[in-house]
This record gives structure tokens, C-alpha cells and sequence, in this order.
């Protein structure tokens, strides 16, 4: 099993910035692969972008491409998300995820283990 923690969120002005934090235990070991997703009220959760524990290699949705950037630090088992030039159409709740699986992922589904979710509001 992997715990996840995730924190950081809170309520920020549009143009301004934001980070996130995920907390990881138990057996991070199996956990190859790093996510963030996020959930507005009334939509599905949807993929923000993952990064490779191995080799630090990421992925973006185009949404946030340029504007967000992940990392890791894998002494720590910890992952951020820096959040850059937000907008009111980024707020939603934040998830860290852990997958299991090899390579980078996108999928809600290839994700095993889920954080509580930090809240991010962006106002206009």
C-alpha cells in the first residue's frame, strides 16, 4: 500500500501562483509513476500531468503546458506541482496519484493509489 497526502492548496487571484505538495508512505518503492489530476464541481477528474520517479520524465495536459511544472524528490517521496499564471478555469480539487505501472500514464484507471484531494481556487 501507498498513503498520499496532499496539501498546499487555497484560494489565489487569477495570474498569481500556487504549490502543491503530495506525501507519500508505506511502499513508495512500487509507485513508478507520479500523477496530478484534478476535479471541477460537475465535471470528471481529469489528467493535469505525471512524472517517472526513475528518471524524472513528465507529461502535461495542454491545458496546463507552460503554466505548471511538476517534480520530484525521491529522498523525500515527495512531488510538487508549481502552479503558474492561474486562472479561474484551474479551479478544482487537486489529487496526487500513484501508479503502479511503468511509464507515464494519463489514465484515471492506471492510477492505484489516491490522495484526499487539496482544494484550488482561482478568482477572476
Amino acid at each position: 500500500q501507498v498513503q498520499l497526502v496532499d496539501s498546499g492548496g487555497g484560494l489565489v487571484q487569477a495570474g498569481g501562483s500556487l504549490r502543491l505538495s503530495c506525501a507519500a508512505s508505506g511502499r513508495t518503492f512500487s509507485a513508478n509513476t507520479m500523477g496530478w489530476f484534478r476535479q471541477a464541481p460537475g465535471k470528471e477528474r481529469e489528467f493535469v500531468t505525471a512524472i517517472m520517479r526513475s528518471d524524472g520524465s513528465t507529461l502535461y495536459a495542454d491545458s496546463v503546458k507552460g503554466r505548471f511544472t511538476v517534480s520530484r524528490d525521491n529522498a523525500k517521496n515527495a512531488v510538487y506541482l508549481q502552479m503558474n499564471s492561474l486562472k479561474p478555469e484551474d479551479t478544482a480539487v487537486y489529487y496526487c496519484a500513484a501508479s503502479v505501472l511503468v511509464g507515464l500514464r494519463w489514465r484515471n484507471d492506471e492510477y492505484k493509489y489516491w490522495g484526499q484531494g487539496t482544494q484550488v481556487t482561482v478568482s477572476s
